[in-house]
């Protein structure tokens, strides 16, 4: 399990599934920026995300390969491999100088890493009221099985 508590930066290297895309980046709040959204787009994907910057970010192969989605207020832009589909990274509409990351796309990382995970409120969001304010939904947990890596063995039933 990744420690969410380590706000320090960490720079990694990421891909789509098929590997047309690949990035590095430094998550510029570590782990600890982990997070999933109940916005229509993020409620869809079902990402966990974490926090870089465009200046942290580095497509390293496939920049012609990325599609980008955009909706609503077109602020965000939603970044995708063209070939495979996989959401890589996102523009924020809360903070344009931020990207989101999906941690599926991190090399040594999955989002069954986290125990816990915040999810914002994304029918409240940050940009649609005047004090800017990140309303929490709720939190998702992951409590992977007695007899996987990281389970309890001794909560296995009989």
């Amino acid at each position: 399990m990744n420690d969410r508590g380590s706000p320090g930066p960490i720079t990694l290297n990421g891909a789509c599934h098929c590997g047309a895309v690949q990035f590095t980046v430094t998550l510029t709040q570590g782990f600890a920026s982990a997070r999933r959204c109940t916005c229509s787009i993020c409620r869809m994907r079902g990402a966990v995300a974490v926090t870089s910057t465009p200046a942290d970010f580095h497509i390293t192969k496939g920049e012609d390969q990325l599609a980008t989605y955009r909706f609503n207020t077109r602020t965000a832009e939603h970044h995708f491999c063209s070939v495979c589909g996989i959401y890589t990274h996102h523009k924020r509409r809360s903070n344009p100088d931020q990207l989101g990351v999906n941690v599926a796309c991190l090399e040594g990382v999955s989002p069954f890493d986290f125990r816990e995970v915040p999810v914002y409120d994304g029918n409240r969001h940050p940009a649609d009221n005047p004090e800017h304010r990140t309303f929490v939904a709720g939190v998702l947990k992951f409590e992977p099985a007695p007899d996987q890596p990281g389970g309890n063995a001794s909560s296995k039933p009989s």
